[in-house]
């Protein structure tokens, strides 16, 4: 959150690179941000506020923008700033503000007029223009990043404070963005939810006032409400059509986006990190860097969109993400707590009989004072624990070399259980008020990682693992408790602290990635709890929730896809759910397949099938993973849910369908039309993945031309004895 020095605090002061065009302008100047399908415009004049004259689809001739305004006629803003780019607090504005402050002297109020602006390139169809404002009658200056990526149509949006009062000044609200736009009306598509049931869709209509989102709970933050959400234009939502706009806070901690429908019938997104309880003392000469606030927009629909925030995902953010990921067999729902060493080394020679790459020892092999038999004790006593170990670690990666797979390992470096030896050293690194009774979740506390020597210790803790001569692979990183009776003993100043926090959090795992760059990590967190981008830079995938019955997770996973590639959703067969071995696959395999099964329980045709389908999945994972993906069936208004993943070139697809209804005669009676085909090419059909001993009730024989396959489409034949099927589409060449 706050950086010391930055090349922008640098820039401000007084160093001038010449890769910036810098524009200092007396009379009113246009500046359009482009990216190859969008646009958002700006107009500033000296000294005064920045407006927004656009926000939409790009205009090929960019003087016309400039004609814009001209063309409204919705009555009259009494403040003249409805539509600033960064609306101030205290001043003349009427309606929520992006930033609330107190001068050192005790004012309130804030006026933000325009300095310049310049635009510099950033290689690779990635720009960046920074807009500086400053206040005429105090020195306290705020400069607007947009980061553009034009291929994608993407935009990561922050804010830079800083100040040079005699003393600190409060920021009271710090918003990252105050996007404008204009529509007749407006539909929100939000999320809620709970362990084992996020991700939780509701659209409505907005209405004049103010819609809030956030969250309050310091750690897991996204546990009740995810920090993402679409607005579409005009109509609810639609997936191949309508203007649609995504949005999430790249941050891991309390978020909020406020959405206000003004008087005029105009839409302000005040988005950023949550202010509840964290006014921030800006020292002087200090810069305040506010978390990223991500966009796209598409006029084409929600499926178009995902697809871009997609391809930026992988090329842009996510740990290799266009690389490969590992499949893996976790020992937690066929063991828990309750392991031996001898349990484990045959649960890894059953991790090379499934045939998948890795074994990932979760939760229970650490502590010996406080030994971590249940949830209640031994959190933060990371040594092995020598009665269920007593080779350690060392020896179960040897075990896993000798199989031919590699070896994983669970931890959660946040938290501490009172039972521990860890609480009773180091009680002032524990958030936790002094004079309050301590309340706990899931029988846990949250260390305190605005202190360096928390953070120390929790690096140290998976630096220690990873710097063994015989080291795990893996990293399953989990988050299970939220911040209760907020206080920090390192911090004087209480109202840093869920930003602190957040930004040591941040300051362990750069130091992590900085040694071990290449690591897996999984993002898990009781389930969706801290699932966003800024997270996912560290991460190569996250855990989408603990309910694995298939028949959830295709709900669940559905929702999910709408803002992060299938690559990064770590999806595993489990004992959850009535549904046989097959359709729990099926459902699987449509993200990064694992397994969380006891092997030895499988009967003789369900590891048969097992073994094939990991076989089945090495052969399609490149499509799953790298693949541009398109929802087909929506679960929520469909008796099947379909779904579909194409490479570039549309010469090859999967396409996965379920059976969602449970009513008599719930079937596929019509045929599902694909998407993401050359309508030119022709292509053959193959069912996949079946049960053995079954046969397909899909002719793969049959030519189809990729006209034919869009525009009628094919039915899987999916009825209450064909439940699943998955579906390879792959071009016929002359």
């Amino acid at each position: 959150m706050m950086n010391k020095i930055s090349y922008f605090r640098c820039f401000l002061i007084g160093t001038m690179l010449s890769a910036f065009s810098f524009s200092s302008l007396a009379q009113s100047v246009i500046i359009p941000i482009e990216s190859k399908s969008n646009a958002i415009v700006l107009q500033a004049k000296q000294g005064s506020i920045p407006k927004v004259v656009y926000f939409g689809t790009r205009l090929p001739n960019k003087d016309e923008y400039s004609k814009i305004s001209a063309q409204y006629r919705q009555g009259t803003d009494y403040s003249g700033i409805f539509n600033a780019a960064y609306t101030p607090s205290g001043s003349r504005n009427l309606i929520e503000p992006a930033i609330s402050v107190t001068h050192a002297d005790g004012n309130n109020s804030l006026d933000l007029g325009y300095v310049s602006h310049e635009t510099r390139t950033l290689g690779n169809g990635v720009s960046e223009t920074l807009v500086i404002l400053k206040d005429p009658a105090y020195p306290f200056q705020v400069s607007l990043h947009y980061k553009v990526y034009a291929n994608e149509d993407v935009v990561e949006q922050w804010t830079t404070i800083r100040h040079q009062e005699k003393k600190p000044v409060v920021l009271h609200k710090y918003a990252s963005a105050n996007l404008f736009l204009k529509a007749n009306s407006y539909w929100l598509r939000q999320y809620h939810g709970d362990w084992a049931k996020e991700m939780q869709p509701e659209e409505s209509k907005l209405t004049y006032g103010i819609k809030t989102l956030d969250s309050k709970l310091g750690t897991r933050a996204h546990l009740y409400q995810p920090p993402v959400f679409m607005i579409s234009f005009d109509n609810p939502s639609m997936e191949d059509q309508g203007s649609v706009l995504y949005g999430q806070v790249e941050w891991s901690g309390n978020f909020r986006v406020d959405l206000e429908l003004d008087p005029l019938n105009n839409l302000h997104i005040t988005a950023g990190a949550n202010n509840h309880a964290s006014d921030y003392s800006l020292k002087p000469k200090e810069e305040f860097k506010t978390p990223v606030f991500l966009y796209t927009f598409s006029d084409k629909g929600k499926g178009d969109a995902s697809r871009k925030l997609h391809r930026w995902a992988r090329n842009y953010r996510i740990l290799e993400g266009n690389g490969e990921r590992l499949t893996l067999l976790n020992n937690w729902e066929s063991t828990f707590f309750n392991f031996t060493e001898t349990k484990l080394a045959q649960l890894l020679k059953d991790t090379r009989k499934l045939g998948v790459d890795l074994f990932l020892l979760d939760d229970g092999w650490f502590g010996n004072k406080f030994p971590r038999n249940s949830d209640n004790a031994g959190l933060g006593d990371w040594q092995e624990n020598r009665q269920k170990l007593p080779g350690g670690i060392a020896s179960l990666v040897k075990e896993a070399d000798a199989n031919g797979v590699k070896f994983g390992i669970w931890l959660e470096p946040e938290m501490v259980n009172p039972k521990s030896e860890l609480y009773l050293k180091h009680p002032d690194w524990i958030i936790k008020q002094p004079n309050r009774e301590e309340y706990l979740y899931r029988n846990q506390l949250v260390l305190d990682l605005s202190n360096p020597k928390v953070q120390d210790f929790v690096f140290n803790t998976v630096d220690g693992l990873f710097s063994m001569k015989n080291s795990p692979a893996y990293i399953k990183w989990d988050c299970n408790a939220v911040i209760y009776n907020a206080y920090s003993s390192h911090l004087s100043n209480q109202s840093h602290l869920y930003l602190d926090y957040v930004q040591g959090l941040y300051n362990v795992l750069e130091r992590i990635r900085a040694k071990y760059p290449k690591i897996p990590m999984m993002l898990c967190s009781g389930g969706g709890g801290r699932v966003d981008y800024a997270a996912l830079k560290y991460f190569t995938e996250f855990w989408p929730s603990d309910n694995t019955d298939p028949l959830e997770r295709i709900f669940i996973q559905w929702e999910y896809s709408h803002f992060y590639p299938a690559i990064v959703s770590a999806n595993h067969v489990t004992d959850w759910g009535k549904q046989a071995i097959k359709f729990k696959t099926d459902v699987a395999m449509s993200g990064k397949l694992g397994y969380d099964i006891d092997i030895a329980h499988l009967n003789e045709k369900d590891l048969q099938f097992s073994q094939e389908a990991v076989q089945t999945y090495n052969s399609i994972k490149h499509l799953v993973w790298h693949g541009d993906q398109y929802r087909l069936l929506d679960p929520w208004t469909n008796d099947v849910s379909a779904m579909m993943y194409s490479n570039d070139t549309g010469t090859s697809a999967v396409m996965f369908s379920y059976l969602v209804g449970n009513r008599y005669g719930d079937e596929s009676k019509s045929p599902i039309p694909l998407k993401g085909l050359d309508p030119q090419k022709n292509y053959r059909i193959s069912e996949i993945n079946l049960y053995p001993g079954s046969k397909s009730a899909v002719d793969s024989n049959a030519t189809y031309s990729g006209s034919f396959l869009m525009k009628v489409g094919i039915n899987p034949v999916i009825n209450s004895g064909r439940k699943s099927v998955v579906l390879q589409i792959t071009e016929i060449k002359n």
